[in-house]
């Protein structure tokens, strides 16, 4: 019999995945889904960057190896774009690291700074990677309901009472995926606070920091005096820019963290190729108004869904920031579980959503809408989730029944 291999049995089954083994059923099959499951921008990338790539890849020596913490234009960009949104003085040389996108930078940080046995504070419900890139790296993760920030922040202190070993990383993720929710600069405040009294490394993702709405922009943990001691950021360009494919991200702060980040990703990798951090680079120093109008439309879809849904008899809550509506199952079907919902919502109505389960056990009685389709399509999923809630009954009886006879 083959063993399984060490770092694969660490990882539990990928719940999302049931849901994207039903939608590929259902899409061979000739089947309409209306997919609000992953947060894949549909928009195209601005046209200034995808010509600026055009024009550097036309250069003959454009396919050569480039470097692995990022080529010193696009370091400079990121640094100028700390500035310029939250007057944070970066170091280009010394504290960034473009990473190949932000998932890539969080998975080889917890690479860098993870011995084996070593304790990380992840809120619940959270991205995957928060939590599986440090158990992928030999950490224990502790997890710590996060039903608020603030909720987060007080658990945290609770279970540095009660971890043995004591903790060594604190992550934190605002505006969050899945669950929208956004922090002001107080918060960090705390955060840093809290994390200097029990000597926490901080890792802070904000790949959502400009998909706001209400004109209410996030903070970012940097423009706390003293934070780079302990903490860096994470960012990308995927959101901000529609361009996730094109697989830029960055990593910001704490001279020694992102020195051991380098160190780490000089033997995994080339860096980008050079093309694409040039246009990277001018899309941070060009025209902002592509920003703003992406925000634009993720704001319109949002209010599309809610007042599309709640006619639907399905209540929303209209996150104030990122491309994730994180709803409440509806009434019919708090019992059934996310998981159970999403399968049937995608069975019995071709709209696909994320069942919150998949986040973290706290993420239990929700499942997260990406706002990744246009206002036609979501409100046509309206009205199909308006029939199949009409019908939850006979919907909920039929899927008893062949979990019964299972």
């Amino acid at each position: 019999m083959t063993p399984e291999f060490h770092r694969i049995k660490r990882l539990p089954p990928y719940v999302l995945e049931e849901v994207n083994r039903i939608k590929a059923r259902l899409r061979a099959q000739g089947t309409d889904i209306i997919d609000f499951g992953m947060g894949n921008p549909d928009m195209p990338t601005p046209k200034h960057i995808v010509d600026k790539l055009i024009e550097t890849a036309r250069d003959p020596k454009a396919g050569r190896y480039s470097a692995s913490k990022g080529i010193v234009g696009l370091r400079r960009a990121m640094a100028g774009y700390y500035k310029r949104r939250f007057g944070v003085t970066i170091n280009p040389d010394t504290e960034v690291i473009a990473t190949l996108g932000s998932k890539e930078g969080f998975a080889n940080l917890a690479q860098a700074l993870t011995a084996p046995g070593d304790v990380i504070l992840c809120p619940n419900p959270a991205y995957p990677i928060h939590a599986y890139g440090f158990i992928m790296a030999g950490g224990v993760i502790r997890h710590v309901p996060a039903p608020s920030p603030e909720e987060y922040l007080s658990g945290v202190s609770a279970a540095m009472r009660h971890s043995s070993p004591a903790p060594s990383v604190l992550i934190l993720s605002y505006p969050s995926n899945p669950t929208a929710q956004c922090v002001d600069l107080d918060f960090y405040k705390d955060a840093v606070a809290l994390a200097k009294k029990h000597n926490l490394l901080v890792i802070s993702d904000i790949a959502y920091s400009e998909i706001y709405f209400d004109d209410n922009p996030p903070p970012s943990i940097l423009q706390v005096d003293g934070a780079k001691d302990i903490a860096v950021e994470v960012n990308s360009l995927s959101k901000t820019y529609a361009m996730a494919g094109w697989r830029v991200g960055m990593v910001v702060g704490n001279e020694r963290i992102c020195a051991a980040l380098a160190r780490v990703k000089s033997y995994l990798d080339y860096g980008a190729y050079t093309p694409i951090q040039v246009a990277a680079a001018a899309a941070l120093n060009g025209p902002q108004d592509c920003v703003e109008e992406i925000r634009a439309i993720y704001k319109s879809r949002r209010d599309t869904l809610v007042t599309s849904m709640k006619r639907a008899g399905w209540d929303i809550p209209a996150p104030p920031a990122s491309m994730f509506a994180w709803a409440p199952l509806p009434e019919q079907f708090k019992e059934a579980g996310s998981l159970l919902f999403a399968k049937l919502l995608i069975e019995e109505a071709g709209v696909a959503v994320a069942p919150g389960v998949g986040f973290g056990e706290y993420g239990e009685g929700y499942v997260r809408v990406g706002l990744v389709e246009n206002e036609h399509r979501i409100r046509q999923a309206a009205r199909n989730v308006k029939k199949f809630l009409a019908n939850a009954d006979e919907i909920l009886g039929r899927a008893h029944n062949t979990l019964a006879a299972q």
